[in-house]
C-alpha cells in the first residue's frame, strides 16, 4: 500500500516537476514548457488515472473558459493603461508620484504594496498584479522589476482578496463535514479568519520591506545595498499601517473587509508620514540609467508618450479612472448590495460538457475586466482623446494579449484537468488531494509546519486561493482531527499557505508578464518569486508550529 501511495504521489507531481524543470531549470519559456507539461498531463490523466474522455475534454473546455476570463482582465487594464498613455494621462501620473517622493523605495510601498492591496481586497483574482505592474512600468521601473513586485502583491492581502472571497466561498463550501450545523461552521471560519488576520499580520509587516530589499538587490548596484537598511524603519512602519487595520478588521468584522480596510488606512497614513517625511532616510535610490539595463529587465510593452504630443491632464482627471475602477470593484463586490448579482444573471454557460457534471461558466460582466474597460472608456471621454488614439489603444492592448493568449490556453486546461481527476475509472481520488495524502503521511508529525507548503502547492496548480481551499479545506481539517491539532489553527496555515502560492501560481506568472510585455521569461519571474514566497512558507510554517504547541 505504502509503495501504492508512493507511484501516485510520484505521477500526480510527474507534470508538476516537469513544469519547474522545464520553467526554472532550463529556463524554457512558457510558450514552448507548456504545451509539452499539457501533454505529459493528458498522458498521466489518462494512462495511469483512467480519466474518460468525455470528462478529460471537458476539464479542457472549462480550463478555456476560465484562461478566457484571464485573458479578459489582462486585457482592460492593458486598455486602460495605454488609453492613459494616448491621452496624457499616464504623464501626470508620473509627475504625481515623483512629486510625492522620486525615492523609488517609497513608490514601491506606496504603489506596488498598498494600492495593489487595495486592488486585491477589491477585486482579487490576479487583478492586482495585471492593473500595478503595468503602472510601475509607465513611472519607470524595468519591467522584470515590475512583475516580480506585482506578484509579491499576491501574498498577505490574498485571503481577504475579493471581499474575503476565499474564506466566504473557499474554506465555507470546502469544509463539508465536522459541523453540526451552520451557525457551527460560521463559528469555526471566523475561529480561523483570526487566526489567519494574526498569522498574516505578523508575516506581512515585513512585506513592503522585503520588496525593496529584493528591488535592491536584483536591480540595483552593490553600492546600493546598505540603501535596504536605511530605508528599514519606514518600511516596517509602513508594513504596521497596513497589518494593525486588517488584523483589527479581521477580528471585529470578518473576512470581507481586512484587505481593503488595511489598504486604505495604510495609503492614508504612510502618504502623510512621506509628506511630513516622517522616519525618511535622507538617501535617495533609483534604478541605473536606462541605457544600462540588461536586455532582459525591458518588455515589449511601450509606455513612452506618443509622439504626436499629448495635452496636459490634471492629475485629479488622470486618476479618475483608477478611482472609478476602485469604486466600482467595490460596489459589485459588497454581497448586501444588488449590483454584483445582477450582472452575475448575464452568463455565457455550456451545461453538463460532453454529458459529463462539469458545467463552466463566465460573467462577463461581473469580471474586472469589463470595469477597466468602462474606465478606459470614461478616460477617453473624459480626456476628450479623439478616436483614433483610442483604436491605437486597442490595437495594442490586444496584440500584447495575444501572445499570453497561447500559453493560457495550454496551462489553464492543464489546472482543470489536474482539479477534476478525481472522476476516473480507477477509483482514485484526485491528484492534489493524493499528493496532500502522502505528505501527510510522511509528514504528519510536523504538519503545522507542512501545512501551508500544502496550501501553496494547491494555490500553485490552480493559480487561486480560493480554489486551493476548496480543493484541500476538508482535507487539512481530517488531517488536524487525525493528529490530534487544532483544526481551526490548520486551516487557517492552508489559507495563508494558499495565499504565498498565488506568487509562483504559473497562469499568475504567464499573465503578469504579459501585462507588461515579458512574455517568454516566466522561469526568470519563477526563480525570483520563489524567494518571497520560501520567506512566507516558512515562517507561516514556524508561527504554526508555535501556536500548536
Amino acid at each position: 500500500m505504502e509503495q501504492s501511495s508512493l507511484m501516485q504521489a510520484t505521477m500526480a507531481a510527474l507534470p508538476l516537476i516537469l513544469a519547474l524543470v522545464l520553467l526554472v531549470g532550463f529556463k524554457v519559456a512558457a510558450k514552448h514548457a507548456m504545451p509539452a507539461v499539457f501533454a505529459v498531463m493528458i498522458l498521466v490523466a489518462v494512462s495511469y488515472w483512467g480519466m474518460e474522455a468525455s470528462y478529460l475534454a471537458a476539464a479542457i473546455v472549462e480550463g478555456l473558459f476560465i484562461a478566457l476570463d484571464i485573458l479578459y482582465i489582462v486585457f482592460g487594464a492593458i486598455l486602460l493603461l495605454v488609453t492613459l498613455k494616448y491621452s496624457g494621462g499616464l504623464s501626470s501620473i508620473r509627475r504625481h508620484f515623483t512629486g510625492i517622493s522620486c525615492d523609488r523605495r517609497v513608490q514601491i510601498i506606496i504603489i506596488a504594496w498598498l494600492f495593489g492591496c487595495f486592488i486585491e481586497g477589491a477585486s482579487g483574482f490576479g487583478t492586482p498584479a495585471a492593473i500595478v505592474a503595468p503602472l510601475l512600468v509607465a513611472i519607470g521601473f524595468p519591467a522584470l522589476s515590475a512583475v516580480v513586485l506585482g506578484l509579491m502583491i499576491q501574498s498577505t492581502p490574498v485571503t481577504f482578496g475579493s471581499l474575503g472571497t476565499p474564506i466566504v466561498v473557499g474554506l465555507s463550501n470546502g469544509l463539508v463535514t465536522g459541523f453540526a450545523d451552520e451557525t457551527a461552521k460560521q463559528s469555526f471560519l471566523l475561529a480561523a479568519t483570526v487566526e489567519i488576520g494574526l498569522i498574516h499580520a505578523i508575516i506581512g509587516t515585513f512585506m513592503p520591506w522585503l520588496m525593496i530589499v529584493i528591488s535592491i538587490y536584483l536591480f540595483g548596484k552593490p553600492e546600493d545595498r546598505r540603501k535596504a537598511l536605511t530605508i528599514a524603519p519606514f518600511a516596517l512602519f509602513s508594513g504596521l499601517s497596513f497589518t494593525l487595520p486588517y488584523l483589527l478588521t479581521a477580528v471585529y468584522l470578518g473576512p470581507e473587509f481586512p484587505s481593503l480596510v488595511g489598504a486604505m488606512a495604510g495609503l492614508l497614513i504612510v502618504i502623510t508620514a512621506v509628506r511630513l517625511r516622517f522616519l525618511l532616510p535622507r538617501d535617495n535610490w533609483d534604478f541605473r540609467a536606462k541605457d544600462q539595463w540588461p536586455g532582459f529587465w525591458s518588455g515589449k510593452m511601450a509606455v513612452d508618450e506618443p509622439r504626436d504630443g499629448g495635452k496636459q491632464v490634471g492629475i485629479l482627471k488622470a486618476w479618475l479612472p483608477y478611482l472609478l475602477v476602485s469604486v466600482l470593484l467595490v460596489l459589485t463586490r459588497k454581497q448586501d448590495l444588488p449590483i454584483g448579482a445582477v450582472l452575475k444573471e448575464v452568463k455565457i454557460t455550456w451545461p453538463d460538457v460532453f454529458n459529463t457534471s462539469i458545467s463552466p461558466s463566465s460573467a462577463p460582466l461581473y469580471l474586472p475586466g469589463t470595469i477597466l474597460i468602462i474606465a478606459a472608456i470614461f478616460a477617453v471621454l473624459l480626456h476628450r482623446m479623439p478616436a483614433r488614439r483610442f483604436v491605437f489603444a486597442i490595437k495594442e492592448s490586444f496584440f500584447t494579449v495575444v501572445v499570453a493568449g497561447f500559453v493560457l490556453l495550454f496551462t489553464v486546461p492543464l489546472v482543470r484537468i489536474y482539479i477534476n481527476s478525481g472522476i476516473n475509472a480507477q477509483g482514485l481520488r484526485s491528484m492534489p488531494i493524493v499528493l496532500a495524502d502522502w505528505a501527510a503521511g510522511v509528514f504528519g508529525g510536523i504538519w503545522a509546519f507542512i501545512a501551508p507548503a500544502v496550501g501553496a502547492g494547491g494555490a500553485f496548480i490552480a493559480g487561486s486561493n480560493t480554489v486551493s481551499n476548496l480543493m484541500l479545506a476538508e482535507f487539512q481539517y481530517t488531517v488536524a482531527a487525525r493528529l490530534g491539532l487544532s483544526a481551526v489553527l490548520v486551516v487557517a496555515l492552508q489559507a495563508v499557505g494558499a495565499a504565498a502560492g498565488n506568487m509562483i501560481a504559473i497562469h499568475n506568472v504567464v499573465a503578469a508578464s504579459a501585462a507588461v510585455g515579458l512574455s517568454g521569461k516566466e522561469g526568470l519571474i519563477l526563480r525570483k518569486t520563489i524567494i518571497p514566497t520560501l520567506y512566507y512558507l516558512i515562517f507561516a510554517g514556524l508561527l504554526g508550529a508555535l501556536l500548536s504547541k
